[in-house]
C-alpha cells in the first residue's frame, strides 16, 4: 500500500517577519503533519514582527523561534502551491505550481491590537485552503 502524496504549500511575503510566518504557523497547527509548510521572503528581515508572535501566542501558537527565511528558486520548484502576500514580481514563477496571491494588510510596525484581525482573517483563509485541498483541519 503505497502512502498517501502530502501536499507541499509555500507561503512568501516580502520580509518573511508577518504574514507567511501567521499562515505557516496555522497550516502547520491546523494541517496536523498532513501539508508539507514553507514560509520565505524575497528580502528577509533579521526577526519575526514581535507583535506577530504576540498575536499567535494568544491562540496558542508558539513562533518564538521562527527566523525568516530567504526565497529559493528550489522551495518554490518543491512546492504544490505557492501563496504569495504581497511580493509581487520578485515571487518566480515555475509552470505546473498553483499559485495564490492573498491580499492581506502588512502587520508591520503595527501593534498587536492591528495584527489581530490580519491573524483572524490568516486563519480562516488556510481553513479554506484546508478544505480545497481534502484535508479536515485540526482541532
Amino acid at each position: 500500500m503505497s502512502s498517501p502524496v502530502v501536499p507541499s504549500v509555500l507561503f512568501v511575503c516580502v520580509h518573511n517577519a508577518g504574514r507567511s510566518q501567521m499562515a505557516a504557523a496555522f497550516l502547520t497547527r491546523l494541517g496536523a503533519g498532513r501539508v508539507e509548510v514553507r514560509s520565505a521572503g524575497s528580502a528577509p528581515a533579521n526577526t519575526v514582527n514581535p507583535a506577530v508572535v504576540e498575536a499567535l501566542a494568544e491562540v496558542g501558537i508558539d513562533i518564538s523561534a521562527e527566523v525568516p527565511k530567504v526565497l529559493t528558486v528550489e522551495a518554490v520548484q518543491a512546492s504544490d502551491v505557492v501563496i504569495t502576500m504581497g511580493c509581487g514580481d520578485a515571487c518566480p514563477y515555475f509552470p505546473g505550481r498553483r499559485y495564490l496571491d492573498w491580499k492581506l494588510e502588512d502587520p508591520a510596525g503595527q501593534g498587536v491590537e492591528a495584527v489581530r484581525p490580519i491573524r483572524d482573517e490568516i486563519e480562516q483563509r488556510i481553513r479554506g485552503l484546508l478544505a480545497e485541498l481534502g484535508i479536515e483541519a485540526a482541532a
